[in-house]
């Protein structure tokens, strides 16, 4: 078997369904709430309602678009295949660039809340290297582990989120303070979609998904659905217990929930189900990241021999393996645990891009109406243009920067 080789399908509906409750269940639970509130208050609740009806439009464009073309690399693809190659780059350069830097938050994040400072960057790098291993022994491990992974955050936020409502004292601090403007709600959505990215990641994984015409439209929709679910009650929680203003201050809301209610034996509860929620986003990221850099290898969008295929386990392990020493450096030299909206903003150009593209498909591979992409690729442009100014100049100056490699590399081939 060749390097080329395509990857294998070995995914069934349940795997793919948990692969994107852990892309979406994972520390953006533990820390997106926070910003959020900082941004609309109360208002949060509207955000969050914002933010899910502008994924439930990315992500049935994203199924649809996987369906008719089952293969890795998700909107890069699609947008090659739909729009254009310089679609496709886009889409596929700011997933890869805004991902990697989520990689390396998620280690720092995992770390922060298992070992002491002086130990957080060699402990981040490790838990890297080790998930890479992992993801490079076959897709089929990468879902066992997840599934425990998704289990262990799902029984810790039922703990949480029960100590904390029973224990709740309800008084001033805890109220929903004054409606909040539209800016902040907007920009409180923008950042509360950086929860719901992870549905790309069945999509990205199409070409090891069994029967795809299938399996990815539902599961796409079943695991966006349970994560709205998840994060409803989590940020109803955390706005009874500690009201608006404490939510916004907290670097360990649903910790200090759990404190705040009188259940200090909780705190260590979210303590783990918080660092199992980092590990299994960044388990979900480096196989994402993984597909999407194997995809634009194939389309010599990136060095050619970032496109081999593992000939036994039928991976990209090349791609993950760079993959994990670009991480490795970052988390030795950077501290990336505050890119939320950098990574909201690449997240949303690749969904815009997906949006156009879908909205091209004829009536034969359409299993949404057309309307859903009329709603999603505006929503995209709302929410990027109300994300905080310096995630939007940062995102802008990487585009360009992409743009300015794919000129030269094209340049270069002609």
């Amino acid at each position: 078997m060749s390097d080329q080789a395509g990857l294998a399908r070995r995914l069934g509906p349940f795997d793919a369904v948990v692969i994107g409750l852990g892309s979406m269940i994972g520390a953006g639970v533990f820390a997106a709430f926070a910003p959020a509130a900082a941004a609309a208050g109360g208002g949060l609740l509207v955000g969050l309602g914002i933010a899910a009806v502008v994924a439930y439009a990315n992500a049935t464009s994203s199924a649809q678009l996987a369906a008719q073309y089952p293969t890795s690399g998700g909107t890069y693809v699609y947008g090659r295949e739909r729009l254009g190659p310089w679609w496709g780059f886009v889409a596929g350069w700011g997933f890869v660039v805004g991902k990697t830097a989520s990689c390396a938050a998620m280690a720092l994040t995992f770390a922060a809340y298992t070992v002491p400072p002086a130990w957080q960057r060699p402990v981040a790098v490790v838990a890297v290297l080790v998930l890479a291993a992992v993801n490079c022994r076959g897709i089929t491990r990468t879902a066992r582990l997840t599934r425990i992974l998704v289990a262990v955050v799902l029984a810790a936020l039922a703990v949480v989120v029960a100590a904390a409502l029973t224990g709740a004292r309800p008084g001033p601090a805890a109220a929903v303070a004054t409606t909040p403007g539209v800016y902040g709600v907007l920009q409180s959505a923008g950042l509360l979609f950086f929860a719901f990215a992870g549905y790309a990641r069945i999509a990205t994984l199409g070409e090891e998904v069994r029967d795809p015409r299938r399996t990815i439209p539902r599961a796409v929709v079943l695991a966006l659905a349970g994560a709205v679910a998840v994060y409803a009650v989590v940020a109803v929680t955390l706005l009874t217990v500690l009201g608006p203003a404490r939510l916004a201050a907290s670097r360990a809301p649903l910790a200090d929930a759990a404190a705040a209610a009188g259940a200090s034996w909780a705190v260590p509860v979210a303590a783990v189900g918080a660092s199992a929620a980092a590990l299994g986003a960044l388990l979900s990221l480096v196989a994402g990241v993984g597909r999407t850099t194997l995809a634009m290898a194939r389309g010599d969008d990136l060095p050619g021999w970032l496109a081999a295929v593992h000939p036994r386990h039928r991976v990209p392990h090349r791609a993950e393996i760079a993959l994990a020493v670009v991480v490795a450096v970052l988390v030795l030299t950077t501290d990336l645990r505050g890119v939320i909206g950098f990574s909201s903003f690449g997240v949303l150009l690749y969904y815009l891009v997906a949006n156009i593209a879908a909205a091209t498909q004829h009536a034969g591979h359409r299993r949404f109406p057309r309307w859903l992409q009329a709603l999603g690729a505006p929503g995209c442009v709302v929410l990027v243009v109300t994300l905080p100014p310096g995630s939007v100049l940062a995102g802008l100056v990487v585009a360009a920067v992409g743009v300015i490699y794919r000129a030269v590399r094209v340049r270069a081939r002609s």
